[in-house]
């Protein structure tokens, strides 16, 4: 089985978790790490904005749209404040900062923001709802997050399928 079987003064395997995160300090430098937040955060963003527009107008959330003056705010609106605060971030050049996970995936969730309305930026007009490009650009940017988070990292990712298959493998079958 290789590293990962234990072994015979073992009380017990280790831990799935405990196997993830060595995976994660073999494969994951400061930066790969920044990234993998970042597209995490930008495909669950994504996905969450999608979810609520669609409750919103379907009429099963109970809320409705966020509005300032009586005018409706986009939540591309938001996604450019998250940038901005992620640019002060790194105008200003702390360190500490800038490879912080927060800083990433607010990065990540402010891109996801304001793709999810890029048609409404481009033309000038609110085509959100628009039949015509809306299911492929549902799926392209789906697509497109889950590549980034893989290809990011897959090494990572082919060692943490690895480790939990093997995991799955040596627990006792009911």
């Amino acid at each position: 089985m290789g590293s990962d079987a234990p072994s015979p003064g073992d009380p017990e395997p280790q831990r799935l978790a405990e196997h993830w995160h060595r995976a994660a300090e073999r494969h994951l430098t400061a930066t790969t790490r920044s990234l993998l937040v970042t597209w995490i955060s930008f495909g669950l963003t994504f996905g969450t904005a999608r979810l609520i527009t669609h409750g919103i107008r379907g009429g099963w959330l109970p809320w409705g749209n966020v509005s300032a003056g009586g005018r409706h705010l986009h939540h591309y609106n938001f996604g450019i404040a998250a940038l901005t605060g992620v640019g002060l971030v790194a105008v200003r050049g702390d360190r500490q900062a800038v490879g912080h996970p927060a800083v990433a995936a607010a990065y990540g969730s402010g891109l996801a923001l304001i793709a999810d309305e890029l048609a409404l930026l481009l033309d000038l007009e609110d085509v959100y709802w628009a039949q015509q490009g809306r299911v492929s650009v549902e799926v392209s940017l789906g697509i497109l997050s889950g590549l980034g988070t893989y290809l990011t990292a897959a090494p990572f990712w082919r060692e943490i399928a690895r480790t939990t298959r093997q995991h799955l493998a040596r627990r006792p079958h009911a």
